[in-house]
């Protein structure tokens, strides 16, 4: 738990890579600075053929003229990580903080830059005195790498264009959504009822405030089972807690919770806990599948704010969304019962099911964009898509929030010719699922 809480700081971290630019760059210039090639050599042609004094004003020209590029670039950054801010979701500054492209380019630029200066201790200067002789390999690397970060230069402008496109932004956030459904997402079970602790059950508190951004139940269960006790789990991931709040309770499996914890089993399942729930202080995508929902509904919602009041941005973040949620729906919600090696239930762990998910993701664009006949499209195109996914209780869930919207339609759309295309179409949909669920229930 400690190694992945240290991988994710470090993913999102805009220092770390550079900083590891800067003392590879530093251990090759002291690598080259010792290789020695002569005039025979058939690599002598390429190398710097100038005196020490030329070599000396060619990194001192390199390392100001990247001082300037990085100044640049981390101006552009910053304009970038604000408009994201300011025009999307606040949420959305870790995806831009994570963006390899961008870390990659400031990690020449640095490494260019420490290299160039640190050639300026040895080329032309020996014993604290002026000389000829100076390694031109190393010379000849500090062009390169200017070169090298010339290029980038111009890829940077180029790819920071693009990510600051919604479009670009909203298909990265779906991206990413979809690969925690795919790696992470652990399959529940609706019909699950999560136990009420027994009377005599013990708490085992928060340890600090924050979210809980991953939940790794295997030290847990052994812990449980080796002592004989059940427990629940009381926050799902992605929820906040606070510290001395319950997060788990536990009791005696065959005692019905009557009798207290040992004092060194509480011991053992705190510990437990801590290698098993990491809570931070934001939100992440590691296994959190509703908080890439919440960043395309934050986009949907903020476009269509009397500020910015752009209603095709959020029909392509509802198109996004869609292709999100259909993806859910060919997977089951719920608690999860998780057993030990000898098939007995010693943990019960909450979940989302997916009508509080079809909600998140569409709840607050219907309530904001009800009175928009485009906006109300996009959303009953993506339920009519809902139709080929899911089964019975997810149509369920989808019918109810078309019903919904479609309330909201004839209390909002003042216009008949806006509001009665929009009831046809929304009766066009619920009719499509009552087709769908009838052909299943003769199937089976």
């Amino acid at each position: 738990m400690r190694r992945e809480a240290v991988r994710e700081y470090l993913a999102s971290a805009l220092w770390a890579m550079p900083t590891g630019a800067v003392v590879l760059a530093i251990i090759a210039g002291a690598g080259l600075s010792a290789v020695q090639l002569g005039p025979e050599s058939p690599l002598a042609v390429l190398l710097f053929q100038g005196t020490s004094d030329d070599a000396r004003n060619l990194l001192i020209g390199i390392a100001s003229t990247m001082v300037t590029v990085i100044a640049v670039v981390l101006g552009l950054t910053v304009v970038a990580l604000q408009l994201a801010s300011t025009q999307f979701s606040p949420r959305l500054l870790r995806n831009f903080l994570r963006d390899i492209p961008n870390q990659v380019t400031l990690s020449a630029f640095v490494a260019t830059f420490a290299y160039s200066t640190a050639g300026l201790y040895t080329v032309g200067i020996a014993g604290g005195q002026r000389t000829q002789d100076y390694p031109r390999l190393a010379v000849s690397g500090a062009l390169l790498l200017l070169f090298v970060s010339m290029v980038m230069l111009v890829f940077f402008a180029h790819h920071l264009s693009h990510s600051i496109q919604v479009d670009q932004v909203m298909k990265g956030v779906e991206r990413a959504t979809l690969k925690v459904i795919e790696r992470s997402f652990v399959p529940g079970d609706p019909g699950i009822h999560m136990p009420n602790p027994p009377p005599g059950a013990t708490a085992l508190p928060v340890p600090q405030s924050g979210y809980v951004q991953a939940l790794h139940v295997e030290p847990l269960i052994g812990v449980l089972a080796r002592r004989g006790l059940t427990a629940r789990m009381v926050p799902m991931v992605g929820r906040h807690v606070i510290a001395g709040s319950p997060l788990a309770w536990v009791w005696e499996s065959n005692r019905d919770g009557e009798r207290p914890l040992a004092p060194d089993a509480g011991t053992e399942l705190r510990r437990a806990l801590a290698q098993c729930v990491r809570i931070g202080y934001e939100r992440t995508l590691e296994q959190d599948v509703a908080f890439g929902i919440r960043q395309l509904a934050d986009v949907a919602s903020k476009a269509l704010s009397p500020a910015i009041n752009d209603p095709y941005t959020a029909n392509q973040a509802v198109d996004h969304l869609g292709s999100i949620l259909a993806a859910l729906s060919l997977r089951q919600h719920g608690p999860q019962a998780v057993a030990d090696a000898q098939g007995t239930v010693r943990l019960h762990v909450p979940a989302r099911d997916f009508a509080y998910l079809m909600d998140l993701a569409l709840g607050q664009v219907r309530r904001y964009g009800a009175n928009e006949p485009r906006v109300v499209r996009a959303l009953l195109r993506v339920c009519r898509d809902l139709v080929w996914f899911g089964d019975t209780a997810h149509h369920a869930a989808v019918r109810q929030y078309v019903e919904t919207l479609m309330s909201d339609v004839t209390r909002l759309v003042a216009q008949p010719a806006d509001r009665e295309p929009l009831l046809a179409e929304g009766a066009a949909v619920l009719e499509a699922f009552d087709a769908a669920d009838g052909a299943s229930d003769a199937a089976s």
